[in-house]
Formats: C-alpha cells, structure tokens, sequence
C-alpha cells in the first residue's frame, strides 16, 4: 500500500496524521482550508461543499459537489477535490487570483452577506456550471426557462441542499441564473475530458480503527467474512451522521462505492440491473426517465447534493422505515442481489425487511444489485408527504404501478413507507382494485381499505390518524390525476 493521499486544488496531500474517521471537512480545514464550513454535520445545510472529479455520463470526468462532513478523508485516498479556494485562477505575481464566473456573479449580484454558506453555494454552483449539456432547453417551456431553471439551462436543484439564513434566495438565483458556459481555457472545463484519479486500493490505520477499500468484490467480500462487524460504507450519507452526531466509531470500515462490480447498470431484455453503489445521481441521468417511478423518485430524496453519493444499497442497507427508495422499489416488484464469499442469492424486496432495520442480509453479506423487472406498469406516481416540498424527510411515503387494459386494473402493486416498522406492500389495497373497473367507485372504496393498512404511528412528523388519512387520499389523487391518460 502507498500512502493515503488526496489531491486537493492541485496538489497531493498525505491524510496522516488524521484517523480514520476524519471527514473531509475536518482534513480540509486543518490543513487552513477554512472556507469549507461546517454548519449541520448531517448533510443537510452545504456549507460543507466541494468539488469532486468523479465518472462523467457524458464525458471522461464530471466535476460533482457532495458534503464534505459526511464523507471521511480516507475514502477520498487517490481522488481530486477542488475546494472553494481552488476555484479561483492565480493571477500575475503579486497581484490577488481572479475570481470564477461563479464567485463573480455570486460577487456582484449580492448573493452574500455574512458568507459563512456562501462558499458551499460556490462549490454546489460551479458543479452545475461545469455539467455537460446544461444550456439545452428544458422540457418544461419553449424557452427553457421555469421556476426552477434558468434561460442558461441552470437547474436549481443543484442548489437544493445549500441553505442561506441572512441573504434571501433571489440574489443567489439570479447569481445561478446569469453565469454562463466554461471558456475554453477554463482549466476545470478542460480537465473533464481527461479520466477521473482511478479508485485506490487503501489500508489507513490509526489508533486501532482501520478504513478499507479493496480493489474487488472477491477481496471485500473475503474480508467481510473475516470480520462481519465491519462497517460497509458507499457515500456515507447515513454513517457520517452517526460519526458525526451520535459520536459513533468503528473498529472497521469498508469502502464499496469504487468496487466496478457494484458500479453497473444492465438494460435486459427482463429487467434493469442496478448496481448497488451507483450513487442516486448517476443512475438518474443514465436511465434518463426510462423508469418513469425512479425518475419521480429521484427530485424528491433529499438534496441533489445527497443524491451525489447516496446509493440505494446504502439506502436499503439501512433498513429504515422512512427511506424514500423501498416503497418505491417494491411498487416495481424490485430484488436485491445479495453476495458474500460463498456466492450470490436473489432476494424479493417484499421478503427483504424483517423489522425495524432488520433484513434477510446474513453476517459477511452486502447489496450488489438492485433488479427491477420488465416490462413496467403503465401508470405510476410516487407521493411523498413531508412538511417541505424538497429536501426533507417523508411522514408517508406511496409509491404506485398500475396496469389499467381496456378500462379494467390488471395489476395493481403498492409500495408504502412511514406506515410501519418496515416500509410494506399494500397487498389488501392491491387485492382490492385488481380485476375491477379503474374508477371512481372502485377507487374510493380501495382508499378506505388503504388507509387501514400498515399500522403507523403517532410522533413529532404526523400523527397516526394523519398518516392513514393520507394514505387513502394518494390513491385517490393518483385516479384524479390519471383518469384522463388511462382511458384515452
């Protein structure tokens, strides 16, 4: 093994003497890179953001803002960051570094008073500067333009997990929307057309706690049979908030996030592949709206800056009840694929969830897939039901597949989180409408039924009555609002 080390604005930097569970905000800022802040320590503010060289879609690399409180500095071993202090340009000898588009329209347009988010603004913004493709038209106008992106292609969903307390978000918007596109000289432009840093094969050790990434499966899984009690991370969005907040520690952690068996995405001609440590954004833009549930699912899990490294084997590795991915997956009738050092086995997402985060998943075993099986239903609508529009987290969550032929539901699956001690199909509701007419009286008295199921709970997000009230009325805004498209 080589020694750990990170390559930030430019320059190689040893991780030493930092332990192994440092984030890459506290690994920054000791090394006097201070304007990376820290203001939540879970991910949910971004004033913690940084650049990040990760494999593009569309080109060799992609420049990807993630939280830096979550993430430890060891699982950057070997990869570029670019902080906020890298993003401007060295000027002549004795005269002060140019400012980025970015920063410059931050500068002008009055998107900063105190500044203590203004740098997590920059990194989050100069992500969406650098994406591919961005000044194309958006579907939602002709002119491109709507609430949310800009006459420059600017999504604002970028922006979506940076929080501001004093400036207000208009001047920050209007800063979004007037950068323009990467000169040809812009270095960070130039760079995506080179390879990403290849994933490090790390052993870091500290102080008896070790932080692992293997080059294979095979070798991870072979560790994971000789220590079980290892910690599994991919983008660390659950973990570094345990780290973080509840003062955790492990003796161990293992690395998956880089692993090529867990980073594939297979079209079949009887279902979609979905490997386990394809972060939420990637899978995203490389299904691009062909699984139109995910593509309803994706706005709605946390922030764009969460999606950047959450996975969905993290996000059923968890087990959690109120995780945005499980009822959606078992509205498609989704499977994990399930490998340890023995071999593989596939295991319906209906019969993965034993109890309050507990699963199937035995010692020595990780997620390596998710499979969503073809053809998809038709009609599909994911409600997610929390006290923000964006960036928080569900009270209810419905996830809906239906196939309606000549008027009549010949299938119905329903996936529900928020309801239960594990996220559940509605096998009542589905039993209910399958076979019957796709219509008002056979929906209103399905409701009835769906509000009975689960067994939710009263607590600080909604109360039980709440919950059941809003499980029924999802189903009926779901008939409301495909009754049209169904029957033409």
């Amino acid at each position: 093994m080589t020694e750990a080390r990170i390559t930030v604005n430019g320059k190689e930097t040893p991780i030493s003497p930092s332990a192994p569970h440092t984030t890459v905000l506290d690994f920054l800022r000791e090394r006097g890179l201070t304007g990376t802040k820290e203001g939540c320590a879970e991910g949910e503010c971004g004033a913690c953001s940084v650049l990040v060289a990760r494999p593009g879609v569309s080109k060799p690399t992609d420049w990807v803002a993630v939280n830096a409180c979550l993430v430890p500095a060891a699982a950057f071993d070997g990869q570029e960051i670019i902080t906020s202090e890298g993003l401007a340009t060295a000027g002549e000898p004795g005269t002060p570094p140019a400012l980025h588009p970015v920063q410059e329209e931050m500068a002008v347009r009055g998107g900063s008073q105190c500044g203590y988010c203004t740098p997590g603004f920059v990194c989050s913004m100069a992500a969406e500067y650098y994406r591919p493709n961005r000044c194309g038209v958006h579907e939602g106008s002709a002119d491109g333009t709507d609430a949310e992106h800009g006459p420059n292609g600017f999504d604002l969903h970028a922006l979506s997990g940076n929080l501001c307390r004093c400036t207000g978000y208009r001047p920050i918007r209007d800063a979004a929307f007037a950068v323009g596109t990467p000169s040809d000289e812009d270095p960070l432009a130039r760079r995506r057309e080179q390879a990403p840093p290849a994933p490090a094969a790390t052993e870091y050790a500290q102080d008896e706690s070790t932080f692992l990434r293997k080059e294979t499966l095979a070798e991870t899984l072979q560790v994971l049979r000789e220590r079980p009690d290892a910690v599994v991370v991919a983008g660390s969005t659950d973990w570094g908030v345990e780290v973080n907040i509840r003062s955790r520690r492990a003796d161990c952690v293992i690395a998956v996030d880089r692993l090529p068996e867990l980073r594939e995405l297979r079209v079949e001609s009887d279902a979609i592949e979905i490997g386990a440590a394809l972060t939420l954004t990637e899978i995203e833009r490389r299904l691009d709206g062909s699984v139109p549930l995910l593509a309803e699912l994706f706005p709605q899990f946390a922030s764009r800056l969460i999606r950047n490294g959450a996975t969905l084997g993290g996000n059923l590795g968890t087990g959690s009840p109120i995780g945005d991915s499980p009822p959606v997956l078992l509205a498609l009738e989704a499977s994990v694929v399930l490998a340890d050092a023995d071999g593989e086995r596939e295991v319906p997402l209906a019969d993965y969830f034993t109890g309050y985060r507990q699963s199937v998943r035995r010692p020595g075993e990780l997620i390596r897939a998710v499979r969503v099986p073809l053809p998809l239903s038709p009609v599909v609508a994911f409600h997610k039901i929390a006290k923000r529009r964006f960036d928080d987290i569900s009270s209810v969550a419905v996830a809906f597949a239906v196939d309606v032929q000549d008027g009549i539901v010949r299938r119905a699956r329903i996936g529900l989180g928020g309801v239960a001690a594990t996220p559940v199909r509605a096998l009542a509701t589905e039993e209910a409408l399958e076979g019957r007419p796709w219509a008002a009286e056979t929906v209103e008295a399905a409701a009835r039924v769906l509000r009975g199921e689960g067994t939710p709970m009263s607590d600080h997000r909604a109360s039980s009555a709440y919950r059941s009230a809003m499980l029924g009325q999802s189903l009926l805004k779901l008939h409301a609002q495909t009754t049209e498209a169904v029957s033409s």
